[in-house]
C-alpha cells in the first residue's frame, strides 16, 4: 500500500490524472457527492475494464459528467425541452437527466437502453479535470458494486488496491445522498432515483 501511496498512483496532480485517462486508465475523483470512477466514455477497452473493476452488471448503465451545457451533443442525440428549467436552475449540481444517447457511446455505457444520464457536477475538482481532459467522463461511484462508496481517496485506495491507474486525491467529499436522477416517461417529467436536490414542488412525476 506503501509503494501506490509514495509512486504515481496517488496524488493531486489533474495533468496526471488526464495524461492517465487519454492513455485509457482508471481515475478516481472526488465529486459534490462521493468519489467517482472516470474513464474515457468513448473508448470500449477502458469502459469493459471499469466494469469488470467494479464488478458490476452489464445491463446497469454509467452516469456521465459534463463541464459546461455544450458538451451535451458528445453524448446525447436530443436535449428534450422538457429538461431546460431543470437544467438552468440545477446544474452545476447534484442533478442526474436522462438523454436519448449519442449512438457514438458503447452500448456498455448506456446499458444497452439507448440512453445516458448526464451532470454537471458543483465539485471544482471534478470540473477541472474534465476540462483538462476535453472530454466528458465517467461518473460511476468509486465503489465495487453493492459497497458503500468512498468519500475519501484512502478510502478508493482502501477498496481498490492496485486495480485503479490514479487516484486524484481532493480531500473528503460531502457524501449523504447521490445525484437525483430524473428521466421523461410518456413526455412527461419522472422521478427515477431520490437524491440531494428534492424536487417535490416540482411537476415530476413518481
Amino acid at each position: 500500500m506503501s509503494d501506490i501511496l509514495g509512486g504515481d498512483h496517488f496524488g493531486t496532480s489533474l495533468e496526471r490524472a488526464a495524461i492517465t485517462f487519454r492513455q485509457g486508465g482508471i481515475v478516481a475523483f472526488p465529486t459534490e457527492t462521493y468519489y467517482g470512477l472516470a474513464v474515457d466514455p468513448f473508448c470500449e477497452l477502458a469502459v469493459a475494464r471499469l466494469f469488470q473493476v467494479k464488478q458490476r452488471p452489464a445491463d446497469k448503465p454509467l452516469l456521465l459528467l459534463i463541464d459546461r451545457m455544450e458538451q451535451l451533443p458528445e453524448v446525447t442525440a436530443a436535449i428534450p425541452h422538457q429538461y431546460l428549467e431543470l437544467m438552468t436552475k440545477f446544474w452545476p449540481g447534484p442533478l442526474t437527466l436522462i438523454f436519448p444517447a449519442n449512438r457514438n457511446l458503447p452500448e456498455l455505457v448506456t446499458g444497452h437502453t439507448g440512453t445516458v444520464g448526464v451532470r454537471i457536477s458543483p465539485h471544482p475538482i471534478a470540473r477541472q479535470l474534465i476540462r483538462t481532459t476535453g472530454k466528458p467522463i465517467t461518473a460511476t461511484s468509486a465503489n465495487i458494486s453493492s459497497l458503500v462508496p468512498a468519500k475519501t481517496a484512502h478510502e478508493v485506495l482502501a477498496m481498490f488496491q492496485d486495480k485503479l491507474d490514479y487516484i486524484l486525491d481532493g480531500g473528503e467529499t460531502a457524501a449523504g445522498l447521490c445525484s437525483t436522477i430524473v428521466g421523461l416517461e410518456g413526455g412527461q417529467l419522472t422521478l427515477i432515483r431520490r437524491g440531494q436536490i428534492d424536487l417535490s414542488g416540482k411537476a415530476v412525476g413518481k
